[in-house]
């Protein structure tokens, strides 16, 4: 994780090692992420648990249209 302060609705350690297996791997011959994966995750937690409108993620998370960008394609 960041170094930001969590929020309630961020994943454990433990969560995180259940989900992080069922990411998608890059694509090869793309260009390499620039975004850590727990973060988008967390993201999406944090405005489901919330409800705030994706424009309005803090912004000590990834940017909202990266994030929606992910909650999109999964």
């Amino acid at each position: 994780m960041s170094g930001r302060r969590p929020y309630p609705s961020d994943l454990t350690d433990e969560q995180w090692r259940i989900i992080e297996r069922l990411i998608p791997p890059e694509k090869h011959g793309g260009r390499h992420r620039e975004v850590d994966m727990r973060e988008i995750v967390n993201a999406i937690l944090y405005m489901i648990w919330t409800g705030c409108p994706w424009r309005q993620l803090p912004h000590d998370l990834p940017p909202w249209g990266t994030v929606w960008d992910y909650f999109r394609l999964w």
